[in-house]
This record gives structure tokens, C-alpha cells and sequence, in this order.
């Protein structure tokens, strides 16, 4: 069926984990006659968590996307994981979508995830509606946590609906926007007139709703101030407007498992919740400047790709959200990247791994083309050649690396392709090969995310994969000023080879990293053999005298030299500087310089104490510390690289899984003593086993 844009919503359920996001998309599938039974996660059977690691872990990893028709509106649900190892899903979801459901567990309020995702979605200024899930649980208290959002978020909540009563007592909800009460048996809401037991929470709600719907406009502003009240048209008016601009909060009360409080949520999406025209998404023009550019059907077709997976039946699948335009089955676009036409074939909407095909997509829709030739993630499709790219997604840099290799050499292409094509579909893994610690390393978001990765491949391809923690790329450097000098000489029969190299090396600043100067006077070696002397100093310098690793932050002056009428040639002269250059190190008191990372850590106020005094065990140095709102604090630290290999894991031990890091690099810093003896130490192990390979 073909949907008008106004007739399309977009909505990305959120949250913590385990506030029941996969089971409201469950039951809201059942309720709009999608499916005949609403599964459980722990059958394995949902919609939406239907990948084998998903059912076997029974937690949402990717970001799964279902639409139902309510009302002869298509809605376009995504059903995203909690944890914060799998955020980049997450950001496809936002990127896509006009507004998020929030789902918060009525027994614990917001969490942790919901204050990440909260300041996400505040980046983007992205309308938010919450549900609050579990109201038939014993230990919720429903104002409780609207006091408790209301306090971390500094917004006022209006509700569309409140409970009949919390825990045992509780009978179903109200819906504050329609004057209705809903209760609920068998899965089945009836409708009734509120009792009279609850007409003072009721009216009580109607008021704040009022208010808040007054925000949306400036003339039912004035009225509610003079008046004190707005009719439920004008309530419906005003909250529309102030919901599209973010300035309200609407709250739902309810049970998923009861089937409770989710016919209000769809007659609120299609009544009051904005349609994606108009909303604004952004391009970067030729000076890589951004522009704004809203949701039209009546420009020519352009659109966006959120994400990326395979499928074992359908292949390469792309997720396209159409910004402008029509998008059509059987056309050829332009990707702007590739500056080259992409053949779209099938066009489908999905039921989780259920494929609908379609024809045609109108502006503001999410559908998805299978097996498409070049496209990936954030590439931009175009009706026309010079359309402006659409600004990428923004994903999170990895916090958590593992070095990986397969158990048999014969298999190690095998697994580097695979681990390459895991990239394509998620950017939040890294997958390189570093030169200077001879080690291929995958970079996720958490400990989970890689092993979650690596399982799936073990799956696929019984590839035996080996693990190990990452080497740190160190750097040697010199303390003092020195002076060597190497002659080269070989003679083996015809031209021989000859050449003499006094060199001066001293520090420089840290971060010059290189200097060389030619200070020969008098012919003492020829300008045409410099270039080699040069040579051997950038050779010698890719390999230091303590432990190998790459020598930095030296200026090497090459003073006075001699040459042979026959045998010297640029060759010799590299040999000859190389050693000299080592030698000379070997006299200027070289030392090891280590990687010192920015970090900055996001923590419940609770475990401040333990964060902080955990990052000085670790040689760190906290730079500052702030209350960022909702509980939240923010540290900030530099601490040396070596010591935050396995933070992600140190700091989910510490916080119960409920802290979060990002890391940068910043400097290199001298080490001394046992730290030094250690590494130095490491480094000869690694490269007698790499010469025994």
C-alpha cells in the first residue's frame, strides 16, 4: 500500500534494558493485526529479536524494524537494544525517525541507558514521549517515577494517560486526552466511563495536560493563564504543536503484558504525534558546510541509508530513509559517494525478518532494498547526479579492543573478509591491521559487542579464532645529546662498498617527532649521497635500541663523513647512517615514551568515589569532575593507554554495567623503572616468537 507522507510516523522505541521495548512492540503488533499471538522473549519467537545470537542471549543486538497500519496510518516501529554495547543500532533508529518512545521500567524509573539516550536525543532536539511500563507490579510507584524523570530530566511530564491504581490494584488506565478509562481483561481493553474514585487524579492530570499543551501556542497560552482552561480541541491543537517542537513530554501508564495503556499510545501517534513532513535533515555542501533539508514529497527523490545487515535468504540489506521525493522499485539512482547509478530492484517493508513488498515509497518512509551493488551505510541516493550528500551518521568511537588472529595461518584471509564485512554493516567496529605492534585488532564498543561478533563468525565459518589484548604502540626517545660515527666497508670482489657517517642526534620537543640537517662542509660527502644518509636515519628510526618500537621526537645532524672514489654509492651511506644513528641513540640515554589517552567517564553519582580511585590505581590523572544533570557525573581524566586496554570490562565491574568511557589519544609520556623493565621485557618475548613464526 502506498502511504501519503502525512499518513506516515516513525517511531524508535528506547531505553534501558529489560524495561520491555521488545514486548511493547510484541503486543502493539497484536494489537494492530499483525500477528495472531504476542511471544514472549524468553520463547525465542518475537518479531523482532529473531537472529540466532539474539534468541540465544535473549536480549535485543540489532535495531529491528516492523510497521503496522492503525487507523489507515503506516506506522514504522524500531525496536532497538538497551545495552550500551550496541548504541550504534540505536543511532540508525534516532537518525530515521521523527520522535522515540521511551520505555521506562515503573519499578526503577530512569536508568542509566535512559539518561545516554535522553541527552542523544536532546543533541538532536527529537521529540520524546515515555511509557511507563509494569503499572500492575507491586513495586511501582507511577508518581514516583514521574517525579523521578521530571528530577534527572528537568522537564515537565503531561500525562496522556494515568493508572487506575498501581500493583495489585491496579485496573487499567486513563486516558487524560480523551475523558475515557480503559480497563483491561483477557488482553482486551474496554472502555468506560471513569470511575468516580478516580475523577480527582483525573482532573488533577487534565490541568497539567492543559498547561502543557498551552506551550504549543501562543493565543491558548494567554487563555489558559486568563481562563485557567482549554477545550479538548484546543488541548488537542496545542499539544500537537508543542510535541513537534519538543517542548512537552507526553507520559503513558500501563502494562505491556496486560495489554494495557496501548490502544492510547497509537490513537496519540496518529492523532497528535507529528507526521515526517517538514521535519529537517541535513546535507554538507561542496564548502562542507551543513544545510538543512526537510521532508518533502514534492522535491525530486533523495534519501538516506541508516543501515546495513545480510540476510541468508535475502542478501545484502539496505535500510533507506526517503527524505524527498518517491522512491521506486526497479529505478536507477545516483549514489552521490560512488558518483555512479545504483540499480534499486525490490522495494520491501518489514515484519522483523518478514518481507512486504512495495512499489513505491513516499517521503518520510523506511523500507529497505536488498542486494544492492556498492551501497553502504550513510551513502545518500539521488534522482539527480549533483545532489548534496546527507551528512553521515554520527557513531561513537570504540572503547574496547581485542587483538585477533585464526588458529591456522591457511585461515586468516578467510577471517580478515569476514571481520571486513562485519564493518560495512556496523560502524561502530574498527577492524586494522597495526603496523608497528604486527597485530590485527577489532574494536567495538564493549566486551560483549566483540564477542558477539566473533561467536557469530565461529558460527558461520568453524574458523578457530585466537584473542589476546592488544600491544601498545610505545615510542624511544633520547634524554641528552651524542655523537657516533659508523664506517661501512665490504669488499667481495668488483666495486666493493664504502661509506663513513658522523652523526649529532639530540631531543627535540615532544611532538616534533623529526629533524634532519645537512652540515657536511667541503665535500666531506657528496650532496648526491645525502639522500641516503637520510635514508638510514629514517630506517634506523622505525626500529629503537630498547625494545624496538619507533624512535621519535630526535634531530639528526650529519656532521662530517668520508667516501670512496669507486666503492661508495647511496646504499652504502644508508647502511652506514643506520648504524651510526643506533649507535649514537645507544650513548643519548634512550628511553621509552608511552601513548597517555584523554577518557572521560559518565557514572552515577554513587560510584564517583570508586571511579576516581580506581583511574589513580591505573596511573591516572583526573583533570576535572561535574554534575551533568539526572544523577549523572562526568569525569575527566588522562591516563596512560596500557592501563585502559580492559577499562570497558574494570568499569562495568565497577558501575554494575552502568557506566560509559569515550577515550582519545593526547600525548606520549616518558616511563621508568619496572613499568619500563616490564615492556621492554614484553617486547623481546614478542619479537623472539615473531622470529620463531
Amino acid at each position: 500500500m502506498d502511504f501519503a507522507t502525512s499518513k506516515l510516523r516513525n517511531i524508535a522505541i528506547a531505553g534501558h534494558g529489560q524495561t520491555g521495548k521488545t514486548s511493547l512492540l510484541e503486543h502493539l503488533l497484536l494489537l494492530g493485526g499483525v500477528i495472531p499471538k504476542a511471544e514472549t522473549t524468553e520463547s525465542g519467537k518475537t518479531v523482532s529479536d529473531y537472529s540466532p545470537e539474539e534468541i540465544e542471549r535473549k536480549i535485543s543486538i540489532y535495531a529491528s524494524l516492523a510497521h503496522i497500519t492503525w487507523k489507515d496510518y503506516n506506522l514504522n516501529f524500531w525496536d532497538t537494544p538497551g545495552a550500551s554495547d550496541f548504541v550504534g543500532e540505536v543511532i540508525s533508529a534516532f537518525r530515521s525517525s521523527e520522535m522515540c518512545l521511551m520505555m521506562i521500567d515503573g519499578r526503577a524509573g530512569a536508568q542509566i541507558e535512559t539518561i545516554k539516550l535522553w541527552r542523544d536525543l536532546d543533541r538532536r532536539n527529537k521529540p520524546r514521549f515515555v511509557f511507563i511500563n509494569r503499572c500492575d507490579d507491586e513495586r511501582t510507584d507511577f508518581k514516583a517515577v514521574v517525579k523521578d524523570i521530571h528530577d534527572k530530566f528537568n522537564v515537565e511530564v503531561c500525562p496522556i494517560t494515568i493508572p487506575m491504581g498501581t500493583g495489585p490494584n491496579f485496573k487499567g488506565v486513563i486516558d487524560v486526552l480523551k475523558g475515557k478509562a480503559y480497563t483491561f481483561n483477557g488482553g482486551k481493553e474496554q472502555e468506560i466511563d471513569i470511575p468516580a474514585e478516580f475523577q480527582d487524579d483525573y482532573q488533577s492530570a487534565l490541568e497539567i495536560l492543559a498547561g502543557s499543551a498551552a506551550e504549543g501556542d501562543d493565543d491558548l497560552l494567554v487563555k489558559f493563564i486568563d481562563e485557567g482552561a482549554l477545550t479538548p480541541e484546543e488541548i488537542a491543537k496545542g499539544l500537537s504543536i508543542a510535541f513537534a517542537n519538543n517542548r512537552v513530554v507526553p507520559s503513558f501508564a500501563g502494562s505491556v503484558l496486560q495489554d494495557s495503556g496501548l490502544t492510547s499510545v497509537l490513537d496519540f501517534i496518529v492523532s497528535t504525534a507529528p507526521s515526517p513532513e517538514g521535519f529537517i535533515d541535513t546535507v554538507k555542501n561542496a564548502e562542507g558546510e551543513t544545510e538543512a533539508i526537510k521532508v518533502d514529497p514534492s522535491l525530486p527523490m533523495t534519501a538516506v541509508v541508516v543501515k546495513t545487515s545480510s540476510d541468508q535468504f535475502s542478501g545484502r540489506m539496505s535500510y533507506i530513509k526517503v527524505v524527498t521525493g518517491s522512491f521506486k522499485a526497479d529505478t536507477e539512482y545516483f549514489n552521490i559517494r560512488e558518483a555512479k547509478k545504483e540499480k534499486i530492484g525490490k522495494l520491501y517493508r518489514l515484519v522483523g525478518k518478514k518481507l512486504e513488498e512495495i512499489k513505491v515509497a513516499n517521503a518520510g518512509d523506511i523500507v529497505v532494498a536488498t542486494k544492492l551493488a556498492f551501497t553502504q551505510t550513510s551513502d545518500t541516493l539521488s534522482e539527480n547526479a549533483n545532489a548534496l550528500p546527507y551528512v553521515k551518521l554520527r557513531h561513537p568511537e570504540p572503547v574496547f579492543s581485542m587483538a585477533v588472529s585464526a588458529g591456522e595461518k591457511k585461515e586468516e584471509d578467510k577471517l580478515s573478509s569476514m571481520l571486513a564485512k562485519a564493518t560495512e554493516e556496523d560502524k561502530t567496529l574498527s577492524y586494522k591491521y597495526n603496523i608497528e605492534t604486527k597485530q590485527n585488532v577489532l574494536s567495538g564498543m564493549g566486551e560483549l559487542h566483540i564477542n558477539m561478533i566473533l561467536d557469530k563468525i565461529k558460527a558461520q565459518t568453524k574458523i578457530n579464532i585466537t584473542t589476546a589484548v592488544p600491544r601498545v604502540a610505545y615510542r624511544e626517545t633520547i634524554l641528552r645529546k651524542a655523537e657516533a660515527e659508523y664506517t661501512h666497508k665490504k669488499q667481495s670482489g668488483g666495486h666493493g662498498q664504502y661509506a663513513r657517517v658522523v652523526l649529532d642526534i639530540e631531543p627535540l620537543e615532544r611532538g616534533e617527532e623529526y629533524k634532519f640537517t645537512n652540515a657536511i662542509f667541503g665535500g666531506a660527502i657528496s650532496k648526491g649521497y645525502i639522500p641516503g644518509v637520510e635514508k638510514g636515519i629514517k630506517e634506523a628510526m622505525l626500529n629503537g635500541v630498547l625494545a624496538g618500537y619507533p624512535v621519535t621526537d630526535v634531530a639528526s645532524t650529519v656532521v662530517d663523513g668520508k667516501e670512496h672514489p669507486v666503492d661508495s654509492s647511496e646504499l652504502a651511506f644508508k647502511i652506514a647512517a643506520r648504524n651510526s644513528f643506533r649507535e649514537a641513540m645507544r650513548q643519548a640515554g634512550p628511553i621509552l615514551l608511552e601513548p597517555i589517552m584523554n577518557i572521560t567517564v559518565w557514572v552515577e553519582s554513587k560510584y564517583l568515589g570508586d571511579i576516581m580511585s580506581d583511574m589513580s590505581s591505573k596511573r591516572g590523572r583526573i583533570l576535572g569532575q561535574s554534575e551533568i544533570g539526572g544523577g549523572i557525573e562526568e569525569i575527566r581524566a588522562q591516563a596512560p593507554q596500557a592501563e585502559l586496554l580492559r577499562y570497558a570490562i574494570d568499569l562495568r565491574s565497577l558501575t554494575s554495567g552502568t557506566g560509559s568511557f569515550e577515550t582519545s589519544f593526547d600525548h606520549y609520556d616518558p616511563i621508568s623503572g619496572k613499568v619500563a623493565d616490564d615492556v621492554i621485557a614484553a617486547a623481546k618475548e614478542f619479537i623472539t616468537i615473531q622470529n620463531l613464526d
